[in-house]
């Protein structure tokens, strides 16, 4: 942990709390009241004396222990030898030292708490953790009634996501185990492919924990976008080592060992080249995810590395593991493809398709191109956002008050808030606070109100019940005078206020250098936003509604007193506000002691104005003969000090113009006799000389005025704020119609600007990095291909895969009603990848099938090649392969699946980042085994009506 800020309760603090008319009665400054506590609380070093051939540190001990030894402190000594101390002037008590926040718990009052801050790069459940335990050690050792309760645990949290994401990883692999079984009914062939499974993924959380990459929800979703991918390499080199092992077998009845190693690694070597740059096309196709910055890189770079590390674990194991047990396992009775029912029932779908789209190849592309077509209106009507929001399982009430609210008000208000809110039925416990850590990092204004809303579990909600319904039950139960309610959730929120500082979703910034102007723009907006559909919890920050009680000296009446500004502004910042002026110690705690005037004289603009202030005795000399020869003070001179001090003890007399010498016998009302017994009426008279007194305010101007209760600035320029959220309706849509109604309606003076913030700003920044790099991404697989396929032409076929994928995304996210997001762009990034595999696996069956006859012709085994030898290719190649492609288009497809039907926590976020994966393997499957078969026959009945018809340059890896 990096801090522990503590919220709520009081801290112990001692406290001086002067009488200024005893303070004038024994002639005393406030400088030297304060001179005098701090001298008389410290530790001094004599350094050391040898005594006896030993060493004595010498110690001077004059630390202040008690109450009673603030008390006795002396101040001065009085001419006669009479001390004066600090009991004679001051009440000296026990209290609470001044506080900028305060915590409750349910609304049951008070409470003490404290908010545990982790260091940057750690793991947060291990930290967690670690505070548990020293929680339970130091619980023996706390005073009898105190305990220690955790009220909002982020644990539960991310136990509950990773195991969300935990379970589906255990069912996807356990899907992709039943697919391949299933496909090929040989149990060694089962065990080669299923093994790359759990090494994989054991590679893969090895390589996590040396890069320090923590299991998380994106972290574990990057593994299980991988897991049907995972298995593709090694379906397709143990397919087709079985299908050839399989013919072979069927031909000569017998294979010795060498022959099946032979046909093994032969198998291999056919397959290799194709499998090498499909996952190498799959490994770019994630580049713009390593590319994102900001908030979003930080979330989905996970993701891309472990989804990178799985796919590289399972290229180990391809390279390694496979070819061995390949060579070592195919033994066994092979049996051929037609005599697996469910590759039979697939193949008699499947047959009557290809020709039916090989003899209307023109219709079939339209119907493919209809389709593409069709997905152009979704892709308009559907929202857009950052993220899709993770239910954090808790809800955080942040509402706005004005900034000039008092601590216990705003108390009140939390207090009020906190049990409004347990009474909807859903809410376990509430945590609530208000203001500001005691803590120099935490710059929260009292006026800040966070409360904290755990909830139960789902199954004790009411029926029906959801949680967007528990918002508006809590927004129509919290309608406060002077509040506005503002929702959203713990962990997004603060990422929002540390990321933009907005603490909504959506923030409106201005920026200018008139704070007046920016509050008056503000508010503006506000009434404009308020009328955009889907904007919620419009509220602008009105940080100029503070009140400011300003104390100006008045330079040419100081300069006429004798008195510098600063003793004049010692006076403001000690006395009247109050100033810690040592730490006293009581075994290793430390206390704060303040000095302050009583409160009965500073609590008003007029006592404050009665205060009174030392000025030196010559200086009010001459002013009081000023004041004299001018008629001011009734002709006052300064032999009248008695009078004049007398008169300085009532209320009247502080109207005065005339300033007022130090202590006659008669100090006052309330000091007469303590007075006349200390000082004799000629020691008073020599005290007197020393300095003269004056009320505050002949030296300075006191008035109320409004100003910012916080200032903030951005980019050089003052700023003000709009927040907002987005409720009913997506972020795009919201900002698009607030954008358009601000340009309209709201006019900016010259030297203003505007700004949109908070998540759309990550949103803007993320869509333009992935629009840049797409593109870039696309020529690199387009260059992958041809060094694959050696055909210019053929990767352009193979790289429309890439656009017939959209369509079932699309359709996918339209129809689940999903938004527009960086997740769902991730999930088309990585279904992008795995549809141009499926793609080359089709060219370099069309290809096998096609260059056997090619060679057949070359090597005179059969005549010149005709168009029907063409379409008898493409079906070959397409009905007779369908086995392999079948299997990796649904293993990356269904194991995708039990995300999809997963419910726990963190499964909202992934659900939008696999369904356009989902769908967009659908669909580029389908276009891979119609469109692409029905391409590959018009290329090459055009090659061989031009004569340029030849074997492919994939034959030479292809082993033909």
């Amino acid at each position: 942990m990096r801090k522990w800020r503590v919220f709520g309760g009081f801290v112990r603090q001692y406290q001086v709390d002067i009488d200024p008319a005893k303070l004038r009665a024994y002639n005393l400054s406030v400088s030297e009241v304060v001179s005098s506590l701090q001298r008389s609380n410290s530790e001094v070093g004599g350094k050391l004396l040898e005594i006896s051939d030993a060493e004595y540190f010498v110690r001077g001990q004059g630390y202040i222990h008690s109450k009673q030894d603030i008390e006795n402190t002396v101040i001065r000594t009085a001419s006669n030898g009479v001390p004066i101390m600090m009991q004679q002037i001051a009440t000296v008590q026990l209290g609470g030292d001044i506080r900028r926040g305060t915590m409750d718990r349910d609304g049951k009052g008070e409470s003490v708490g404290g908010i545990i801050v982790m260091r940057s790069g750690e793991n947060a459940r291990a930290v967690i953790e670690r505070v548990k335990q020293k929680i339970k050690d130091i619980t023996p050792g706390l005073p009898e009634g105190v305990e220690i309760s955790a009220s909002y645990d982020r644990s539960t949290l991310i136990e509950a996501a990773v195991g969300t994401l935990e379970r589906a990883l255990i069912e996807a692999a356990i899907v992709v185990a039943i697919i391949v079984g299933i496909f090929l009914l040989h149990w060694r062939s089962i065990v080669r492919i299923i093994i790359e499974l759990p090494i994989a993924v054991l590679m893969s959380f090895i390589l996590m924990y040396i890069f320090g990459i923590t299991s998380n929800i994106m972290s574990l979703g990057g593994i299980i976008l991988a897991v049907g991918v995972i298995v593709d390499s090694s379906i397709v080199l143990v397919e087709n080592s079985y299908r050839n092992i399989a013919h072979a077998i069927e031909q000569k009845g017998h294979l010795t060992p060498d022959e099946y190693k032979r046909i093994s690694i032969d198998s291999a070597k056919q397959v290799g080249r194709a499998i090498f740059f499909s996952d190498l096309i799959i490994l770019v196709s994630f580049l713009p995810v390593f590319l994102l910055t900001g908030q979003e890189g930080k979330m989905f770079k996970p993701l891309a590395f472990t989804k990178t590390f799985a796919l590289f674990s399972s290229g180990i194991v391809v390279i390694t593991l496979i070819p061995v047990l390949m060579t070592m396992l195919m033994r066994g009775n092979f049996k051929p493809e037609d005599s697996n029912f469910i590759t039979r029932f697939f193949k008699w779908l499947y047959a009557p398709v290809i020709h039916w789209v090989l003899k209307w190849r023109k219709t079939t592309i339209a119907i493919n191109v209809i389709a593409l077509l069709s997905t152009i209106p979704m892709i308009m009507n559907t929202g857009s956002e950052f993220m899709p929001p993770l239910d954090e399982g808790s809800i955080l009430y942040m509402p706005v008050t004005l900034p000039n609210t008092a601590t216990p008000e705003v108390n009140r208000i939390l207090q009020e808030q906190d049990r409004i809110i347990k009474t909807v039925p859903e809410v376990h416990h509430i945590l609530g606070k208000a203001g500001r850590a005691e803590t120099a990092t935490d710059n929260a204004p009292v006026s800040m109100i966070e409360t904290i809303i755990m909830l139960k579990p789902k199954e004790e909600w009411r029926p029906g019940i959801r949680k967007k319904d528990i918002i508006a039950e809590l927004d129509k139960k919290l309608q406060i005078p002077g509040v506005r309610n503002g929702f959203t959730q713990p962990i997004i929120n603060r990422i929002n206020m540390l990321s933009t500082g907005v603490r909504t979703d959506i923030g409106f910034k201005i920026y200018g250098d008139n704070l007046d102007t920016l509050e008056g723009y503000a508010v503006k907006a506000e009434e404009i936003l308020k009328t955009v559909p889907g904007a919620a919890d419009v509220v602008a920050d009105r940080a100029q509604r503070g009140y400011y009680l300003d104390i100006s000296v008045k330079r040419e009446a100081a300069a006429r007193y004798g008195v510098k500004i600063a003793d004049v502004q010692d006076i403001i910042e000690t006395a009247i506000g109050g100033q810690n002026l040592s730490v006293i110690l009581d075994g290793r705690m430390r206390f704060p002691m303040r000095m302050r005037f009583a409160r009965d004289s500073r609590e008003s603009i007029e006592e404050l104005e009665r205060l009174i202030v030392p000025i030196p005795s010559r200086g009010a000399s001459a002013s009081m003969s000023a004041g004299a020869s001018s008629g001011a003070g009734g002709g006052m001179s300064a032999g009248a000090s008695g009078s004049a001090s007398g008169g300085m003890g009532s209320t009247g007399g502080m109207n005065s113009a005339t300033p007022v010498r130090g202590v006659s016998n008669s100090a006052g009302a309330g000091d007469a006799a303590s007075s006349s017994s200390l000082l004799s009426s000629g020691q008073a008279n020599a005290q007197a000389a020393s300095q003269t007194f004056v009320p505050l305010s002949y030296l300075a101007d006191i008035r109320v005025v409004n100003g910012p209760s916080m200032i903030n600035s951005e980019h050089g320029s003052l700023r003000a704020v709009v927040f907002m959220n987005a409720r009913g309706r997506d972020m795009g849509g919201v900002v698009e119609d607030a954008q358009k109604a601000i340009s309209e309606k709201l006019k900016l003076p010259a030297g203003y600007s505007v700004e949109w913030s908070g998540q759309y700003e990550h949103k803007i920044r993320a869509d333009r990095t992935i629009k840049i790099l797409m593109p870039v991404v696309f020529l690199l697989i387009f260059v992958l291909l041809y060094f694959t396929l050696k055909d210019y032409v053929e990767a352009g076929v193979v790289m429309l895969s890439v656009p017939f994928a959209l369509i079932g995304g699309m359709y996918m996210i339209y129809a689940l009603g999903y938004n527009f997001s960086i997740a769902v762009w991730v999930g088309f990034i990585a279904l992008y990848g795995v549809a141009v595999e499926t793609g080359v696996v089709m060219v370099v069956y069309l290809h096998e099938a096609l260059d056997k006859r090619l060679l057949a012709v070359q090597r005179g085994e059969r005549g010149a090649l005709t168009l029907q030898d063409i379409y008898d290719a493409a079906v070959e190649g397409s009905v007779l392969r369908l086995r392999p492609k079948l299997m990796t288009v649904l293993t990356a497809m269904i194991g995708l699946v039990p995300v999809m039907w997963a419910t726990g926590t963190g499964a909202d976020v992934m659900k939008p980042l696999t369904a356009p994966m989902i769908g967009g393997l659908l669909t580029s499957a389908v276009h891979v085994l119609v469109v692409t078969p029905v391409l590959f026959v018009i290329m090459k009945e055009r090659a061989l009506k031009k004569g340029t018809l030849e074997v492919s340059k994939m034959a030479g890896w292809m082993g033909h």
